[in-house]
């Protein structure tokens, strides 16, 4: 048989387009890889990581399991249409099988098979077929429901705000809307001229037939195909050029992490990947606080990856993020968003510093000669009370410390890169690697999680422990170098700062040292999903004005609790969140110092 006819020609025509620009892309952006990512490649695939991957795609691709834990509705609109719409492919493969056998049969012979097949000559299976993939038609058409209903009521899936989309996702949105209402109908049409479907199209067939008349139906039979047809031919001429290329690059992507091929802190072509797996579905607008406390609503990662895909960046995008990592933690497909940001500020804004820093050759200003060194950074030396504390702390305990920068030093770097200016970082990481080593010291503390995070990620301090101060003031009473008072009376909360919690995966030390002193409350955002202070070095767009109001919804919430004092681990949180507050804001070194024994 010839499975063939005119109306075909959009769905043929549209899976050229689809399929040739993607394998242009993919060609092109593997391509470009350097040669250690190539190798990593070749090295992994023949690894039971590809094994991984594929049950990663499983997961994430089809059943989109992390959807389901921001919101069950949303995680199944999600799952219904992917999962939904590659088992009736899946099934639709075998059906055609089991009719014509292991023959060759174009692709839209089986996307058309109704219409070719329309009464197939299997009388045993058929109804079993026609049951399963009206169940599986019902099935995606309830995702597209949902999929409605979200546009016009985006609370009911749980969300506040939905994404503004630009037109070729206008395009791509609306022929996949119609795709499978328009199969429905083909279907229905082609089931009450002929006989046979299921509960849904041999149902809806029977009752168009009854209403319409056979002669109607034969008369909107190859109308209703050539409408489908397009709807499908529009879809994916779209796609590669709209938010639904996700649907074909989040695979590679996770096949890529699995090989061990990590973003970098300059662009490469990996970052495509990681830019066009993003399906824009808007999960990370909520979080973001510039939206909820401020009412900005277009700088958000999902515009940020959408402008920076289609080469329409602006600073004025690209800078206005606190880069606390809230969007990047609830984000389901998993992108670096923070890398790609700061990789698109570096791009934009790169300057060398070597002119700027000639100052910094010869400077040192350090005090002391212990094996444990101590790094307060710019933010803790302007908040001298966490000094004061740090220094009754290693009193306490004997501690014969490395004052790295108590009268004056140079920055560990990270609020230059975040700028964008990583030549000029660099060259603050390469003095102070140079002045830890040239001291000999074994062991790093920092009371700042900017300067821990820089010092763990960018620095090669090989040899030397980075602690920060909540991990080190835990192993002094631990090791009974620190004697404590405790007092249930005493009620604290906790702030999580966002380069400690989210950035470092530091979460359950400072909740161990004040419960040494006293009782814990948490707040209703922690953990993960704390709340920036507002205050961060990345953003170099909003005012001061603006980073009180976001501090003012933070400390409001904290206060709620029944805690008299609210302890946090950061300098820059501290300073933040003290302007907004009625009750009492300290650095976790300053509960313990006031409590030692």
């Amino acid at each position: 048989m010839k499975f063939f006819a005119a109306f075909c020609l959009p769905f043929i025509i549209g899976c050229t387009v689809m399929f040739a620009v993607i394998v242009f892309k993919y060609t092109l952006w593997l391509w470009r890889l350097p040669k250690s990512d190539k190798r990593l490649i070749i090295k992994g695939i023949f690894t039971t990581r590809t094994l991984g991957a594929v049950w990663e795609t499983v997961r994430e691709s089809l059943l989109h399991r992390r959807i389901f834990r921001v919101n069950p509705v949303l995680g199944y609109m999600h799952m219904s249409l992917a999962f939904g719409w590659f088992l009736l492919i899946a099934v639709g493969w075998i059906e055609t099988v089991a009719y014509l056998g292991a023959r060759f049969v174009p692709l839209q012979g089986h996307v058309f098979f109704k219409y070719f097949m329309p009464l197939n000559g299997i009388p045993d299976s058929k109804p079993a077929f026609d049951f399963i993939m009206d169940l599986l038609l019902l099935f995606v058409l309830s995702g597209v429901a949902l999929a409605w209903l979200k546009r016009l009521r985006s609370r009911v899936l749980g969300m506040k705000r939905t994404t503004k989309h630009i037109l070729f996702d206008r395009i791509a949105l609306s022929a996949l809307w119609f795709v499978f209402p328009a199969r429905l109908v083909a279907e229905s049409i082609t089931c009450g001229v002929y006989g046979g479907g299921s509960f849904l199209t041999g149902g809806l067939g029977a009752l168009l037939e009854k209403s319409l008349g056979n002669d109607t139906l034969i008369a909107l039979y190859e109308p209703a195909w050539w409408f489908y047809s397009c709807a499908l031919g529009v879809f994916f001429v779209a796609m590669p050029f709209s938010r639904y290329m996700h649907i074909f690059t989040e695979i590679p992507l996770i096949f890529l992490r699995y090989y061990k091929l990590r973003p970098e802190t300059h662009e490469k072509s990996y970052d495509n990947f990681e830019v066009e797996a993003c399906s824009r579905c808007g999960i990370c607008i909520d979080p973001c606080q510039l939206q909820s406390s401020l009412g900005i609503n277009d700088v958000q990662s999902v515009y940020f990856l959408r402008d920076r895909r289609y080469n329409m960046l602006q600073q004025k995008v690209a800078n206005n993020c606190l880069m606390c990592g809230r969007c990047e933690q609830i984000c389901p497909v998993g992108i670096n968003l923070n890398t790609l940001r700061q990789n698109s500020r570096t791009t934009m804004r790169n300057t060398a510093g070597e002119k700027r820093y000639d100052y910094l050759e010869g400077l040192d200003c350090s005090q002391g000669s212990g094996r444990t060194g101590y790094f307060s950074g710019c933010m803790t030396r302007l908040t001298p009370k966490t000094l004061d504390a740090m220094q009754r702390i290693f009193d306490a305990a004997g501690e014969d410390v490395w004052w790295a920068d108590r009268e004056g030093g140079v920055c560990c770097g990270r609020p230059l890169k975040l700028s964008g200016e990583v030549d000029a970082a660099q060259m603050m990481v390469d003095f102070n690697t140079e002045l830890f080593r040239k001291h000999g010291i074994t062991t790093l503390v920092t009371s700042c999680p900017i300067c821990l995070r820089e010092f763990r990620e960018r620095y090669n301090l090989e040899g030397i422990e980075v602690l920060h101060h909540s991990e080190y003031i835990l192993r002094l009473i631990r090791a009974g170098r620190l004697k404590l008072k405790h007092s249930e009376e005493r009620v604290f909360t906790y702030h999580d700062p966002c380069e400690l919690g989210r950035g470092c995966g530091i979460y359950d030390e400072p909740r161990a040292v004040i419960e040494v002193v006293g009782a814990l409350v948490e707040p209703a955002h922690t953990r993960e999903d704390a709340f920036c202070c507002g205050s961060s070095l990345a953003n170099t767009a909003i005012n001061d004005g603006q980073q009180l109001t976001i501090a003012r919804d933070v400390i409001r919430e904290l206060e709620a609790t029944t805690a008299d004092t609210t302890v946090t681990a950061c300098p820059l949180c501290k300073k933040a969140l003290v302007r907004g507050a009625t009750k009492r804001i300290a650095d976790l070194s300053e509960i313990i110092a006031e409590n030692i024994a």
